[in-house]
């Protein structure tokens, strides 16, 4: 049977498969073509609809039932409930079953409470009114009734409500200003522009006279790529195609600005728009700490086994002997005992299993998730990490890497942005080597405006001056620079100077805004767009006008852009900027060695640097430009490679012009973070795409490079003159002699090592020829390993994600951590362990695909240093704290079977065994993972070296483990023998109740276990409060309250406060232990054992080998109780007393 045409089917119409067409076709007011134009295929798309909740009223239940039992621990705990259900078992099902209940239930009202959030949220997206052109009149509707091809009318300050083409604007040029703030972060004004076939358009009637249609790619959610075409049928005519980018694209989300409306066509609805396929969530990243965990509960489940194990044999064992049978108070019927053996066995084994559970926590998973969503709040709520200037403070995007910002040990920092302000400042320019420097002191006198040049080496000349004219229209002109006049924009007035309104500039590039700037000071001045023309204001007070016919846009791949421009003389011109290594190459006249070695010069300086050059075209070759242009414009299928091609067949054979030179500030604090990094034990490589003397130079500025660091090269430059296997072992060699020689010498060599994007190509380059000469990663690896920092520069975003992809899949598999602040970042970002956007002047990208976003490089610091160490040594005791006071629960009930013949017998009652993990100790350790602070604030700052302590997951390594599971089985021993001994000596009263000679208390199993479990819920309390160094009321309130609590429930569970719940086995056996004295004595006996090997192996260590840690809190003067009322407030702020 052929099912090609079913596939076909469902293929075509699963919203969302690119398989199922290459693009669409979008008929613009849904009219049909002119007959004979082309086959009219009507397709379904989704409607407006945003549905960002996961559950609806009916699959919530069974979809969160399902997503929560995915869990492990989850599903074990079930299995064990299902047991207890079906086999008769010891223990109550209850006891499993209400602790599960209880977690299944906090999360799923959790999770629902959040999805109706996110219910009401669509809902109210989703019924915003619209304004809909049909039949020449504007009909208002809702949001979600919108369908793919109508035309929307939209008004200024409103919000785009799907993905628009814009076909005409307000605005007699065709273009209106957007903010896009809400998907990218910019708030600067960006410019779209109409079609222009239908930029005239200006009533209802006009538009819906349209006869057109759209060709254009599936959805996909790069909120930056765009490539369709529109074809226009005029009467009989054959059609005009114009094509259509990411300039005529409107995005759903976006806001009009100073446009007073537009009409535009829907091309993407409802979650196909670029705004609802980027909610797709990025990759789930697991911490070190939840790693190590599930290790500690692999090595439990098999101790649980392991007892159960033995249990069932020592029982078989145990009966072998014909007089001895299983207890007859174990109520086994004959066709039980009848049975055959390996099914009773296995039948025993599930109930051992059953009676020793408890000693995986259910509740733990609930507290470690609690412990990291609450405890977030403190990096977001911290007033240090508040940034004045852009008015926000730090954020949390996930709060499940928290305690990871306490483990990094390699940090990758892209530089502009990051480690600077990317607040550029035009500093000089050189054209043909003469240096122009605004507003220059000459004889003392600082030089105005249009006379401002302090020409150096000049030479008066036509051949310099037009020259000059041509550098200086260059960046007039070569730039993507919007003007604003306007007296108020977004209700601010702006750009006022004397009562009249002065223009100002805005782009998305600080470094274009400088450089236009920086000419305005130097007598040329950009006016403005207008008609497609650029204006410019020359030296003599002279407006230029030229005609801007094509833009190549700057890329990362090129780093360059151009545009091709006409003068008022009808001369064509192209005009191009761009880094040092993309305009050289191409350069056939011109000074350029003198260019050269000013470039050279001011990047040594730290100064960021562009070259400027030009090339004069003829009519031909313009039209053969057009031509390679219209061309890859038009194309549906690999639009980019083909602009790529045509950019390259144009840009060449230039005329060097000159160069520019831009400062770009280091940030506040950057060099005093960096330090303090490096003292934590962190190795900070900077990974840019500046030239290597630029970025040189700001890394000595910032301290990554110190004077005495000796650089080693291993740069393009380099590996031409010898080869990259030799350069590769002569740095290995070197700085492995220095290693070898550090050891006999007091002073150590520090090195730095430096770079660049095609070196690390090579060296990462799979290349089978080379098998014999060695593994370059490795050695390359092996030299970075030896260095104290790394410089990397001339990187493109896939190789800055490559090195950090590098560093994660070494040996040591060390903990990395990115932080950038633009869109080339994000790659690294999303790479490492930890992904950290700065909130810079690039946009938003860096800080929505980021884990965590700050403002500064500065908060960097007290974000590792502080943060970070509180969340990891809190985390790493709760952890171990969880198995230690559950191995003191369950071993006891182990101990317990060798006393009642295997029989199955619980130690405690039902309620406790219930109660344990849920009441009577979950409260202090979930406080204790919230305000612990074993040092302060102050000293992690002061000494960023306290920070190697808890290195390489140092809390959590196997010795630590087994000195907690160990110290558990201690005092679990201590439990029950000792209760065990305080009942020796028992004899019979004279109604036949049990007493004990030596205490005079009523003997029982359930006085026995209630005696261990007293001790028991103490002892791992105050073990608790032995290891708060921090006190606060809340800790007070929480630890004694949690005592007070396990004892009034026993009173009321015994029956002594309400005596109608006389629970049989349980009646009165709490206030008859509690009446013995011995009892008394022998509770706070055990307890202090319990608690004194601990004290006094902390007491010892501090002694004879104090860590960093011990000795920053031997030196602290002393512990002040916090007198602050709301603790996590005062935490917040940072005012906590200590």
């Amino acid at each position: 049977m052929d099912f090609t045409l079913l596939r076909n089917i469902i293929s075509r119409y699963c919203v969302g498969e690119e398989i199922w067409v290459d693009s669409r076709t979008v008929y613009i007011g849904h009219k049909e073509p002119p007959p004979g134009a082309e086959a009219y295929i009507p397709q379904r798309y989704p409607d407006n609809r945003i549905v960002s909740s996961k559950y609806t009223f009916w699959n919530f239940i069974p979809k969160n039932l399902f997503e929560q039992f995915r869990r492990i621990a989850n599903f074990y705990f079930l299995v064990i409930f299902l047991v207890q259900l079906i086999i008769d078992t010891p223990t109550s099902p209850v006891t499993s079953g209400l602790p599960l209940f209880f977690v299944i239930t906090v999360t799923a009202i959790k999770q629902g409470y959040e999805d109706w959030l996110r219910h009401k949220a669509d809902c109210s997206i989703n019924e915003c009114p619209v304004d809909v052109v049909q039949q020449g009149k504007v009909v208002r509707t809702q949001s979600h009734k919108l369908r793919v091809g109508d035309i929307v009318v939209v008004r200024e300050d409103e919000t785009f409500p799907c993905d628009l083409i814009l076909l005409s604007s307000s605005r007699h040029d065709g273009t209106c200003y957007v903010t896009t703030a809400s998907l990218d972060g910019e708030s600067s004004h960006k410019t779209y522009y109409a079609v222009p076939d239908t930029m005239a358009f200006r009533t209802e009637q006009e538009v819906d006279s349209l006869h057109a249609t759209i060709e254009c790619e599936q959805p996909q959610p790069d909120l930056y790529k765009f490539v369709g075409r529109i074809n226009i049928y005029k009467d009989k005519e054959e059609p005009v195609a114009r094509p259509l980018g990411a300039e005529n694209m409107l995005l759903r989300g976006a806001t009009l600005k100073n446009t007073q409306r537009i009409y535009a066509v829907a091309v993407y609805t409802g979650m196909e728009t670029k705004m609802a396929l980027n909610y797709q969530s990025k990759s789930q990243k697991r911490s070190a700490v939840e790693k190590s965990m599930n290790a500690f509960l692999i090595v439990y489940l098999c101790i649980l086994i392991s007892k159960a194990v033995i249990n069932t044999v020592l029982k078989y064992a145990w009966q072998w002997s014909p007089d001895r049978d299983e207890p007859w108070y174990n109520h086994r019927t004959e066709n039980e005992r009848q049975r055959h053996v390996v099914i009773r066995a296995f039948t025993d084994f599930l109930a051992f299993m059953v009676l020793f559970n408890y000693i995986i926590p259910v509740s733990m998973y609930v507290t470690v998730e609690m412990q990291k969503f609450l405890g977030s709040y403190f990096i977001t709520w911290d007033e240090e990490m508040f940034d004045e200037e852009l008015g926000e403070g730090a954020q949390v995007n996930t709060s499940d890497l928290n305690e990871e910002l306490g483990q990094v040990e390699y940090v990758f920092t892209d530089k502009t942005g990051t480690l600077t302000e990317n607040n550029m400042e035009f500093i000089e320019c050189c054209v043909d080597g003469n240096v122009y420097i605004p507003h220059a002191i000459c004889n003392g006198q600082i030089l105005s405006a249009a006379s401002s040049i302090d020409m150096i080496d000049s030479s008066p000349g036509g051949y310099r001056r037009e020259h000059e004219d041509l550098f200086f229209r260059a960046l007039c002109l070569c730039h993507t620079v919007q003007v604003k006049e306007e007296e108020t924009v977004d209700g601010i007035k702006r750009g006022i100077h004397q009562g009249r309104p002065t223009s100002f500039y805005i782009s998305s590039s600080p470094d274009e805004v400088a450089l236009v700037e920086g000419m305005k000071r130097l007598g040329y001045t950009y006016l403005r767009l207008k008609d497609n023309y650029m204006e410019i204001l020359n030296k003599d007070d002279e407006i230029e006008r030229f005609e801007l016919l094509h833009v190549l846009n700057f890329d990362s791949v090129r780093r360059r852009m151009s545009v091709i421009v006409r003068s008022s003389s009808g001369e064509y011109l192209l005009f191009c900027k761009g880094a040092d290594s993309s305009i050289f190459p191409r350069v056939v006249s011109g000074k350029v060695e003198q260019v050269k070695a000013r470039v050279e010069q001011n990047a040594v300086e730290g100064l960021r640097t562009l070259c400027v050059a030009y090339r004069r075209l003829t009519q031909s070759e313009y039209e053969e430009a057009c031509h390679h242009l219209t061309e890859a414009k038009l194309a549906l299928q690999d639009r980019e490679q083909r602009l790529a091609q045509a950019y390259d067949i144009i840009e060449r054979d230039f005329v060097l012009l000159g160069a520019t030179a831009v400062e770009d500030r280091l940030q506040e604090k950057a060099a005093d973070t960096i330090e303090s990094l490096h003292k934590a034990g962190m190795k900070v490589w900077v990974l840019t795409g500046d030239k290597m003397e630029t970025a040189a130079a700001t890394c000595y500025a910032s301290k990554l490079f110190r004077r005495s660091t000796q650089i080693l090269e291993l740069t393009k430059k380099r590996t031409e003159e010898q080869s990259l296997h030799d350069v590769l072992f002569e740095l290995n060699r070197t700085v492995l002699r220095q290693r070898s020689m550090s050891g006999l010498s007091v002073d150590c060599l520090d090195f730095g090592l430096i770079i660049d994007g095609a070196t690390l190509s090579a060296i990462l380059k799979p290349n089978q020829e080379r098998a014999g000469t060695g593994n370059y990663r490795e050695i390359f690896l092996e030299i970075c390993r030896n260095c104290s920092a790394v410089l990397c520069c001339r990187m493109a975003p896939l190789q800055k994600a490559q090195i950090v992809k590098l560093i994660k899949a070494s040996k040591e598999h060390p903990i990395t951590l990115a932080i950038g602040d633009g869109a080339n970042d994000v790659s690294m970002i999303l790479e490492a362990h930890v992904g950290i956007g700065i909130m810079g002047k690039e946009g938003r990208q860096a800080a929505r695909n980021s884990d965590y976003a700050i403002p500064k490089f500065k908060h960097l610091k007290k974000m590792l240093l502080v943060h970070g160490h509180y969340y990891y040594i809190r985390i790493a005791e709760l952890v171990q704290y969880f198995f230690y006071k559950n191995v003191c629960f369950i071993f006891p009930q182990f101990l317990y079977q060798f006393f009642c013949g295997f029989s199955q017998q619980p130690l405690y009652d039902t309620a406790y065994l219930t109660l344990y993990n849920i009441s009577f100790t979950s409260l202090p350790i979930l406080l204790y993972s919230l305000v612990e602070q074993h040092v302060t604030m102050e000293t992690l700052k002061r000494d960023p070296s306290l920070y190697r302590d808890i290195a390489k997951n140092s809390l959590l390594r196997w010795p630590v483990f087994l000195y907690w599971t160990c110290l558990g089985v201690f005092d679990a021993v201590i439990f029950f023998f000792g209760a065990y001994f305080l009942f020796d000596n028992t004899t019979f009263t004279s109604n036949g109740q049990l007493m004990t000679t030596n205490t005079q208390m009523m003997f029982g199993n359930w006085t026995f276990g209630t005696l261990v479990f007293t001790v028991l819920v103490f002892t791992v309390t105050l073990k608790l409060a032995l290891d708060t160094h921090h006190w606060t009321w809340i800790n007070h309130f929480v630890i004694w309250g949690s005592l007070l609590f396990y004892v009034i429930f026993s009173l009321l569970w015994g029956g002594i406060i309400w005596p109608f719940l006389n629970y049989q086995r349980m009646y009165y056996v709490f206030m008859q232990m509690l009446s013995s004295g011995p009892a008394w004595l022998s509770i706070i006996l055990l307890i202090t054992v319990s608690l004194l090997p601990d004290v006094i192996k902390k007491v010892l260590c501090r002694t004879m080998c104090p860590t960093a840690t011990e000795r920053a809190q031997s030196s602290r003067p002393c512990l002040t109780v916090e007198p602050s009322t709301i603790f996590m407030l005062s935490q917040s702020s940072s005012r906590m007393s200590f």
